[in-house]
């Protein structure tokens, strides 16, 4: 059933006519002499969502019976779109909320009401016991990625735009607690943001590596090295980044730094090189593996600065291993336990 047409004047009955005005035909009633606008009827909806769950209900009334939609529902006359939307969602679903913000804006047009506006704000839950109600046959929340084919495309397109703007969110917040996650770092199952990061440094470890001992071939800070065999300090450059590289992919363990940079600062003692030397040179490469990492553009987003300051976070806790155990093995004769 399509909406229907006026076809007299609801004030003196007279039969509507069809009249241009602002060159636009519009429905006029010749006796009233008063033109008739249809405008957009406004139509709120509300993303509730838990633990990446989207509360939906199944209709209970024409149109589209028996599909899901978010609670949705028509304005009336003098409420507040805000109200409508807190209104409609506490009939259908029973919940109590209030409006965090606004999502999506949406014109179309419906069979049975004509032209819409479709207004859809993402609620927060207040109060309230989850039950249908009004026009509502059932309630559900469903995970994100099992959302059914909803009865409205703006529903649709709201539901899209929340995921799209809770995605780098949910990214981080994956990351962050994979992070925390004991048991993932022991069955190598992490998979965190900076990953994607350990991979550029892998692939650029010489690139790395030449930056460092131009660098180190000229510090004040490191005056030793200055004379030193560069192909042997390129070479050891390479063992380190690459050895980062595998620690923070879980392939290398604490033992595994304990006993090579234990080995590693007994032989620089050795070499006569002074312990501040040696710190130094590890600090240096600490900064230009993460010279590099920023010059590969990665403070472009939100997403991008957690990134960089989780790799930052995972490399200090390397490097502050790396640097005590040096420190032990050049105060002590290095013997593998």
């Amino acid at each position: 059933m399509k909406k229907k047409k006026r076809r007299f004047c609801p004030y003196c009955s007279d039969k509507i006519i069809y009249k241009n005005e602002d060159d636009v035909l519009r429905e006029h009633c010749p006796s009233c002499n008063i033109f008739f606008y249809d405008n957009p009827l406004p139509v709120v909806s509300s993303v509730l969502e838990k633990d990446r769950k989207i509360l939906l209900v199944k209709r209970g009334n024409k149109p589209y019976k028996g599909m899901w939609c978010l609670p949705s529902g028509f304005a009336e006359t003098g409420e507040t779109i805000e109200a409508a939307t807190l209104r409609e969602l506490r009939e259908e679903t029973g919940i109590k909320a209030k409006i965090t913000s606004l999502i999506d804006a949406d014109s179309c047009t419906n069979y049975l009401y004509g032209d819409l506006i479709f207004l859809s704000f993402e609620v927060e839950q207040t109060g309230g016991k989850l039950e249908a109600g009004d026009d509502a046959i059932a309630t559900k929340y469903f995970p994100i990625d099992k959302i059914p084919k909803l009865a409205f495309s703006s529903n649709t397109k709201a539901v899209e735009a929340y995921i799209k703007s809770k995605k780098d969110y949910w990214a981080i917040l994956d990351s962050f607690n994979l992070s925390l996650s004991k048991d993932k770092f022991k069955k190598k199952e992490i998979n965190l943001l900076s990953n994607k990061l350990i991979e550029m440094i892998e692939k650029n470890t010489k690139s790395i590596a030449e930056l460092w001992l131009l660098d180190i071939s000229s510090n004040k800070s490191t005056p030793h090295y200055h004379l030193f065999d560069k192909q042997k300090l390129l070479e050891r450059s390479q063992i380190v980044i690459s050895q980062l590289s595998k620690w923070l992919s879980m392939d290398y363990n604490k033992h595994d730094i304990r006993n090579f940079y234990k080995q590693l600062g007994n032989e620089r003692r050795k070499e006569d090189f002074a312990l501040s030397e040696v710190i130094s040179s590890l600090s240096l490469i600490r900064k230009h593996i993460w010279e590099f990492a920023l010059s590969r553009g990665i403070w472009n987003t939100t997403i991008d600065i957690y990134i960089a300051l989780e790799l930052g976070r995972r490399m200090m806790l390397f490097f502050d291993k790396a640097t005590y155990y040096v420190s032990i093995g050049y105060e002590t004769e290095y013997l593998e336990k």
